[in-house]
């Protein structure tokens, strides 16, 4: 399965997803979409277990993974497998992620020194693996269906292509709404600098022209699927505006990229993603800017591990 825009290809086959788990509250719900998007998209899962900021891992994790995969391998019919190993460091999760095409990890958030200097486990994730990371909600339940609507935030950026080529590919049934938020910061200059309501109302119109014009040459460009894709464009904060939209659409995923950044970046300015992450109420599938393939050499392993054929379970 590949999303295409204008001939290019936007993401690779989703051949293989890692699911981050430490079965802590949530996990269900972490464990349960990532398998059903590896029945959707007849995908290998691999389930990783994490302990914890500070805390020793859990004596039974491998025996409490094998009985996740096990459940997950009957419930969907998929090809489920285990990282056996259950001591884990946020290095070992990164190599494990660049061997996947997707990551599907939870929201729960650390209270250390580290989390608050380096970021969260998702954040120091992304800027390690330069994977796209599914954060499953912790107030969703176990998924009982496929993602039905989809928003993306864009910037206009070339990476928002990137973008719409996830969605596409994450929900391939799914509706797709964009959505662009006009920033407000240069308004505040003007009225610093004295200049009229009426100068900057009509500053205001030409942004939102110049953002209506962006905006339809980013859906007309995907043309394929424009019977499901709409837009919407917002006015202030990216992240704010973002959550106000998608209460008032009703999605039930949000899509936003993930400029390249430093730790202390990150630490000093935020991102929108990571305000994105911090206050929504449903799962947010984040795509870094120079996001990656899952390595040829993984990708070569994945091919020579998967079985010939599935056959299914009690046959």
């Amino acid at each position: 399965m590949h999303a295409t825009i204008h001939g290019e290809r936007t993401l690779t086959d989703l051949d293989s997803i890692l699911a981050i788990t430490d079965f802590s509250v949530g996990t269900d719900a972490v464990l349960s979409r990532a398998a059903q998007l590896a029945a959707e998209h007849g995908a290998t899962l691999k389930l990783m277990y994490v302990a914890p900021a500070g805390e020793l891992p859990c004596p039974d994790a491998a025996c409490r993974l094998s009985h996740h995969a096990l459940q997950l391998r009957q419930r969907h019919g998929i090809d489920v497998r285990t990282v056996s190993r259950t001591f884990n460091t946020d290095d070992d999760v990164a190599n494990a992620a660049r061997c996947a095409d997707l990551v599907v990890a939870g929201a729960s958030r650390e209270r250390s020194l580290r989390s608050f200097l380096r970021g969260q486990p998702v954040e120091r994730l992304l800027r390690a693996a330069r994977r796209a990371v599914l954060v499953v909600s912790q107030a969703a339940g176990p998924a009982q269906a496929a993602y039905r609507r989809l928003l993306v935030a864009v910037d206009f950026s070339e990476a928002s292509r990137r973008l719409i080529g996830a969605a596409f590919a994450l929900g391939k049934s799914a509706q797709v709404e964009l959505f662009h938020a006009i920033s407000t910061a240069n308004e505040g200059k003007l009225r610093y600098a004295e200049v009229s309501d009426q100068a900057i109302k009509a500053y205001r119109q030409e942004c939102r022209r110049y953002a209506q014009g962006r905006m339809f040459r980013l859906t007309d460009s995907t043309d394929a699927r424009r019977n499901r894709v709409y837009s919407a464009i917002g006015h202030g904060d990216p992240a704010r505006q973002a959550i106000v939209q998608q209460q008032h659409s009703g999605a039930d995923l949000i899509v936003v990229g993930k400029h390249p950044a430093s730790a202390l970046s990150d630490f000093l300015f935020g991102s929108v993603a990571q305000r994105v992450l911090r206050h929504a109420s449903i799962d947010v599938l984040v795509v870094p800017h120079d996001v990656e393939a899952a390595t040829r050499a993984a990708a070569v392993r994945r091919l020579e591990q998967r079985p010939r054929t599935m056959r299914p379970l009690g046959g």
